[in-house]
């Protein structure tokens, strides 16, 4: 398959598929976009763009975009779909509210009893799913030949629990009706594969192949997972409630990245490695906290655990700097740099410090 924006795209498959299969051609993979050469390289196109319903100003901008960037290494164009993180529970009925001046949205709660919870998949017209669909639908239908579409940030799982009953209100639950809790999860969990399957056609990943907002790519199906809640959570709730739901979704997946969400999630990190399906992990310290780098020996014990790394966060500096403190494969770098000479300079360190 070729695409306009990605004419190396075959060759990028081939490092994808080796980092799959725990292995390396000639260095680790790279992900790295800077202005195309002799443009002036667009402004990325917007965070949400087409939640709005505008879904050909949404496409206009991406192209802009992608038609003046270079996609270095195994970088790949795709159009990110996404109508805030929120939007697994908008799946089911919440509504979004959307921050005017801000670029996200979030969920306004609606359970006040889990036994009257119905917490079913709203397909309806006008539905935000349907309205995911149809922009997805139109993604794929402009991309063709272009770019890919993304598969979603779902925050399935406990976050969704969190978007429509409240965190401080779940927390409670846990507490006082966990049985409930743990009945209405189920439900939810019910849904990730179908909601992931359709979605997964609405973007023709079948034909295309599947990525998403951590930038790996396989043939399959693959997401991030998460469950930014897990850090409100001691190890034992954990192990009931999140574990199974984590261990769940990356048995149904062919490839998937957990995304680890601050300091307060690393107590959790242990059972997190035990589940064999997770490919890898993106370790985000959080705001205040220094870089990845930084965290030389965590990134080691996840390393050993036999997980890749999803290291997104490091400039050129700290890559010759830190770079050979770990072992090449199953690391997977995503840097923006100034220029494609500077790009392509940085492969060819790669391969040559490799």
């Amino acid at each position: 398959m070729s695409l306009k924006y990605k004419p190396d795209f075959d060759r990028a498959c081939k490092y994808w598929e080796a980092y799959w299969n725990h292995e390396i051609i000639d260095r680790p993979v790279v992900c790295v976009r800077s202005p195309k050469r002799g443009v002036v390289q667009a402004n990325s196109h917007p965070y949400m763009a087409g939640a709005d319903g505008d879904y050909k100003s949404a496409m206009e901008s991406f192209d802009a975009y992608a038609s003046t960037t270079y996609f270095g290494g195994e970088a790949i164009p795709f159009f990110d779909p996404s109508f805030g993180p929120d939007q697994f529970s908008a799946f089911l009925g919440a509504r979004l509210v959307f921050g005017e001046g801000t670029n996200t949205s979030w969920a306004k709660p609606f359970v006040e009893d889990w036994k009257e919870a119905s917490l079913e998949l709203d397909e309806s017209p006008g539905s935000a799913f349907s309205k995911m669909l149809e922009l997805m639908r139109c993604a794929a239908s402009h991309g063709q030949g272009k770019f890919l579409v993304g598969m979603l940030d779902l925050h399935s799982n406990m976050d969704c629990l969190s978007a429509i009953r409240g965190a401080e209100n779940l927390c409670l639950d846990l507490m006082d009706c966990p049985d409930q809790v743990e009945a209405a999860l189920n439900k939810v969990r019910s849904l990730y594969k179908p909601v992931y399957e359709k979605l997964f056609e609405a973007g023709n990943m079948e034909s295309t192949g599947s990525i998403g907002w951590t930038p790996f790519y396989c043939k399959g199906k693959f997401a991030t997972i998460e469950c930014d809640f897990i850090y409100m959570l001691g190890p034992e709730h954990a192990r009931r409630f999140v574990i199974p739901a984590l261990a769940e979704e990356a048995s149904f997946l062919d490839h998937c990245v957990f995304h680890l969400d601050g300091k307060e999630a690393l107590k959790h990190l242990e059972d997190i490695l035990a589940i064999k399906e997770i490919d890898a992990i993106q370790w985000v310290p959080g705001a205040g906290q220094p870089p990845t780098y930084e965290w030389m020996d965590l990134l080691k014990r996840i390393q050993k655990a036999g997980k890749g790394l999803h290291l997104y966060d490091w400039d050129i500096n700290a890559i010759k700097r830190c770079y050979k403190e770990l072992r090449p494969e199953g690391l997977v770098f995503e840097i923006y740099v100034k220029s494609q000479d500077e790009a392509e300079e940085l492969l060819e360190w790669f391969r040559k410090n490799t």
